[in-house]
């Protein structure tokens, strides 16, 4: 048995399981900043990812209300995407003082808390600014109160629309959202239309509209918190394009695809890995393989009760067929060392590939996969060992020490991610996230957080991440996930094309054989995506 990774999603006052199934979404340690442009207090702030432009992001976000928590939670997503456009600093919007955003070259601010005590200096500078201030959700009615935004502007705060919205309408694209989403999306009171440009509607169940996203002169108003219940065709992508508007970029438009072969070790078929590295050279088809070297099925699940344990080292038909990729255009990864964790189920069978490595896990009552939290005896010295451990075994084969980790189901504890930054500083995944990252508290497990990225970012652990953002082909439905095809990923590539440099990146298990990538391949081309390496996605 093979699995994929399920996507974490960020609901309103909780975090759950996404929707489907997805690769991964997903001494204790705290984000080591870069020095803050700014003195506000608890800031903490992010390089520009490699590559990124020249921006400085202010991110304020709230902190009070049962609820404070989710303010953290959508900051750091916030500042993980604004990495592409440069730098940034997050602090609570609390913490704000005269001039504050003076440093910067524009702000956002994430507006999760209703009613959230916003300073006054805050308001005012926003009101007076001349920079892009991006503005989501909550507290829009402080801002709209202060003298003059109404005929400034030409809206002012409105009510919230209660109406399941199930389609945000962007660049031509019907970009999906999720109903499970109850809590409502501000409909503006628009004075002066000539002063307000739609730039993204939301569509009522009867098909009547109205703004999602507006922008007034250097002002951005997102109706909702995009980043709840997101999925891969989400209306998140329209914010992620949005800031290419509000933080700047040179970049001219381009769209490019990404191909991992994934979950490959000591016990696949090297004729299976042959057959890929064929077509997708063939093809011109520049390709990442995600490999974990050593193979352990310590109950004997797959050897009639017999265990097993083997490296790539007593496999020479396997280390051939990697050379072989590599000669196609193939480039190797670290996923993991064993792809599982100890003698023990966490969550399936114990066997490599199935089952986490870097983070415990069980499928409860309802066969949905719940993440418990770091494994038993995790920390830094513990990752890095597995690391070392896992390289010596590349270099032994010949295979040379890969440069790029990937997490098992994408899914490790903060310091396991914090050694992955010291140790190879990129990665290829989704992002698992959580409170206290971002402050620097203790990291909260019971509250993780996924983020998939449409373009490269450098997160908020200080790593450079190639992205994957249109997930995998899943012939069958698991874990309450349904099954995905072909055209499911080309439908969410195409709905990836509303993003300026956005990219359409997915992953591929060899054991499908090669019909299922040959149209996903073909489908991604045919919507305009050409090609590229992931350590490209890195460079420009």
């Amino acid at each position: 048995m093979r699995i994929s990774k399920p996507l974490i999603s960020v609901a309103a006052a909780t975090v759950t399981l996404g929707a489907f199934a997805l690769s991964s979404v997903q001494a204790e340690a705290a984000v080591k900043p870069v020095a803050a442009v700014s003195a506000l207090p608890a800031a903490k702030s992010g390089k520009a990812a490699p590559g990124g432009g020249a921006a400085k992001t202010l991110v304020l976000y709230d902190t009070t209300g049962p609820y404070g928590w989710m303010g953290e939670v959508y900051a750091t997503q916030t500042a993980n995407l604004s990495s592409h456009f440069g730098s940034w600093t997050a602090a609570p919007v609390g913490s704000y003082k005269a001039g504050d955003l003076n440093a910067y070259t524009a702000v956002i601010y994430v507006g999760s808390t209703y009613d959230e005590p916003i300073p006054a200096a805050f308001l005012t500078d926003v009101a007076a600014t001349a920079k892009p201030v991006t503005w989501l959700y909550d507290n829009i009615w402080q801002l709209t109160a202060t003298g003059g935004f109404a005929a400034a502007r030409g809206f002012t705060s409105g009510g919230f629309d209660l109406a399941d919205v199930a389609e945000v309408g962007y660049k031509g694209q019907k970009l999906t959202r999720d109903t499970t989403n109850k809590s409502g999306i501000m409909n503006l009171s628009i004075s002066d239309a000539a002063k307000v440009t739609t730039l993204a509607t939301a569509v009522r169940p009867d098909g009547t509209t109205f703004p999602w996203a507006v922008r007034s002169g250097n002002f951005t108003y997102v109706g909702e918190i995009p980043f709840s219940y997101v999925t891969h065709d989400d209306r998140y992508l329209a914010f992620a394009d949005l800031l290419f508007d509000s933080l700047g970029s040179s970049t001219v438009e381009r769209h490019r695809g990404l191909v991992r072969i994934e979950d490959v070790g000591p016990d696949s078929d090297p004729a299976e890995l042959k057959a890929v590295a064929d077509y997708l050279s063939s093809q011109k088809v520049p390709f990442t393989v995600a490999v974990y070297p050593r193979y352990r099925d310590p109950k004997g699940v797959n050897n009639g009760g017999k265990a097993q344990d083997y490296t790539l080292l007593s496999k020479p038909k396997m280390v051939a067929a990697l050379k072989y990729m590599q000669s196609k255009g193939g480039t190797l990864l670290m996923h993991g060392y064993t792809h599982q964790y100890g003698t023990i189920a966490n969550p399936y069978d114990g066997v490599s590939a199935n089952d986490f490595e870097f983070y415990a896990a069980h499928v409860d009552a309802n066969d949905s996969v719940i993440y418990d939290g770091p494994v038993p005896g995790d920390s830094a010295a513990w990752a890095t060992s597995r690391m070392a451990a896992s390289g010596l075994v590349f270099a032994a084969a010949g295979l040379g020490t890969p440069t790029i980790f990937e997490f098992p189901h994408y899914a490790a504890s903060a310091v396991d991610y914090q050694v992955v930054n010291s140790l190879f500083g990129k990665r290829y995944d989704r992002g698992l996230y959580f409170p206290g990252v971002l402050t620097g508290a203790k990291p909260d497990y019971s509250r993780q957080f996924g983020q998939f990225f449409p373009y490269a970012v450098r997160d908020v652990y200080g790593s450079a991440v190639i992205p994957e953002n249109i997930g995998n082909v899943e012939p069958d439905a698991f874990n309450n996930h349904p099954a995905r095809l072909p055209s499911d990923l080309i439908g969410a590539a195409k709905r990836n094309l509303v993003v300026r440099d956005g990219v359409a990146s997915f992953f591929y298990h060899p054991y499908l054989g090669t019909d299922y990538l040959k149209q996903v391949v073909t489908g991604v081309k045919a919507q305009g995506y050409t090609f590229v390496s992931a350590n490209s996605m890195l460079t420009n």
